[in-house]
């Protein structure tokens, strides 16, 4: 029999945009696949793949007890149907719940993804700081289960799970889930204006304030350039704009407002650089598939963002909340086309040479193999 890998995430959306190169290369590998998430518009998607979806009834924006409670209680259920081989967790709440889960389920390896450390400790999420510390808790008794492994994208996020007390060799860097090289490749500059892009969720954490108001900043001194925002507003997450503050943004400072993008591919055609002003991240897709392309980028000199944005060879890097220094290194590389072309070129011989699918696969799947033989 095929060794059964379940993977579990909050959202199908999240499942298929983040983390359908690894489901493929282990399904390539010899696993059958299975993905236990909230189903809404992705259930087909899913089963077209070849994996077997598995609805699960929760709320990615709540960690109440009695909702978690019933949550752990809907996950063993599908453990103890399942007899999953590799139990993969991806991202905080799926870790809590689904180690809990299986929890006296000896047969099951568990994978635990920390796919960056979100809202609940770097700003936008209302809870007390016990609740900070109640995860923590969590967190160091549930990673340090028998015949497990937590995966981190980046070195910040590592010292962060090693300093709960998780044991260091249990601690793996794998950045991503890699991004297709040969469906994304370099592009060639669009004609003028100069055009920045800014790919993901319109929230606060991302920065995105703070590039509006250093769009805004760089209008006051003349400085020519345009701007597009790609991807949606985020209900279930406190720090997310509005619609209608983003078309209020938008029509005051000239901002295209794209919302949600089918084919990233479009964006980078028009742009000319990617920006991104994030307080923290795991690993930025939006700034991989921009490399891919061939784009360069501003961003901050943040956690996750710097793995991707190096200072000087592919980026220009700014402190976070600097809306001053983000305005000014917007404006340097609107202003040099041959930094830009130079920016463009190593981030896709970076992308290509340590974050691409295939390479992200196979780190996976050798971990998923050894996780077994435990």
């Amino acid at each position: 029999m095929a060794p059964r890998l379940l993977y579990v995430v909050t959202e199908d959306w999240y499942f298929l945009s983040h983390r359908l190169p690894m489901a493929r290369a282990a399904q390539e590998a010899g696993y059958e696949v299975h993905v236990a998430t909230r189903l809404k518009d992705g259930a087909a998607s899913i089963a077209k793949e070849g994996f077997v979806p598995h609805a699960l009834n929760w709320s990615r924006g709540s960690l109440s007890p009695l909702g978690s409670l019933s949550a752990i209680w809907e996950l063993r259920r599908l453990l103890r149907a399942l007899k999953p081989d590799i139990l993969h967790n991806v991202s905080l709440k799926p870790v809590l719940l689904g180690t809990a889960a299986s929890l006296g389920l000896s047969a099951t390896a568990v994978v635990n993804s920390l796919t960056g450390l979100g809202t609940l400790f770097i700003g936008e999420a209302r809870v007390s700081g016990a609740t900070r510390r109640a995860v923590r808790f969590a967190l160091r008794h549930l990673l340090n289960r028998k015949r497990s492994r937590t995966v981190v994208q980046n070195p910040d996020d590592r010292a962060f799970v090693i300093a709960l007390g998780v044991p260091p060799s249990t601690v793996m860097l794998i950045p991503g889930s890699g991004v297709d090289t040969k469906a994304l490749t370099p592009l060639p500059e669009p004609p003028p204006p100069v055009t920045a892009a800014y790919v993901g969720r319109m929230l606060a954490d991302k920065g995105v304030l703070t590039l509006i108001d250093a769009f805004s900043l760089l209008g006051k001194r003349g400085v020519t350039l345009k701007l597009l925002l790609a991807g949606d507003c985020d209900k279930e997450n406190p720090g997310s704009l509005a619609p209608e503050q983003l078309r209020e943004f938008a029509s005051l400072y000239g901002i295209e407002w794209l919302g949600h993008v089918a084919d990233i591919r479009t964006v980078w055609a028009r742009a000319h650089f990617a920006v991104l002003a994030s307080r923290r991240e795991g690993l930025p897709k939006s700034l991989l598939e921009a490399a891919a392309c061939g784009r360069a980028m501003v961003a901050t000199d943040a956690p996750g963002c710097r793995e991707i944005a190096i200072e000087g060879e592919t980026a220009l890097t700014v402190p976070v909340d600097d809306v001053g220094a983000l305005a000014d290194a917007m404006a340097r590389l609107a202003g040099d086309a041959a930094l830009r072309d130079r920016f463009g070129k190593a981030a896709r011989a970076l992308v290509e040479s340590k974050f691409s699918a295939e390479a992200i696969g196979h780190q996976t799947v050798v971990l998923y193999d050894a996780l077994r033989a435990v």
